[in-house]
């Protein structure tokens, strides 16, 4: 019961800071969604820090990967708002915008996905 409390604390944070984050950010531009970009991105790089911290000599417990992996990066990003909004630009016809925004999210992600492994490591 206490770790899925854990989850569930880290999970209401994420997500009420991703909501923070995507209401102010997704505003600047009308065909890419920097709110929901910079949440997914730094989520990748919060969680290679998190899992790689985790595998290298324990350093995080159980209860705080679910608290801070599982829970808060769980949370903060989001998959689903993220192909709504590529279906969104898709259904409006901007295919430049649906690729750019695609191909930067998953390359960008993966690359900060490895600078909080790297980050990680050094520690």
């Amino acid at each position: 019961m206490k770790q899925a409390l854990l989850v569930f604390i880290g999970g209401g944070i994420g997500s009420t800071l991703r909501y923070v984050v995507s209401k102010y950010f997704n505003s600047f531009f009308e065909h890419f969604y920097l709110g929901t970009f910079a949440v997914n991105i730094i989520g990748c790089l919060l969680i290679g820090f998190l899992l790689t911290l985790s595998v290298k000599g324990q350093l995080l417990s159980e209860n705080q990967l679910l608290l801070l992996a599982t829970g808060f990066c769980g949370g903060f990003t989001t998959f689903s708002t993220f192909a709504f909004e590529k279906h969104s630009l898709l259904k409006s016809g901007a295919l430049f915008h649906f690729s750019i925004y695609t191909l930067s999210s998953i390359v960008i992600g993966i690359i900060a996905i490895t600078i909080g492994i790297w980050v990680a490591r050094l520690l």
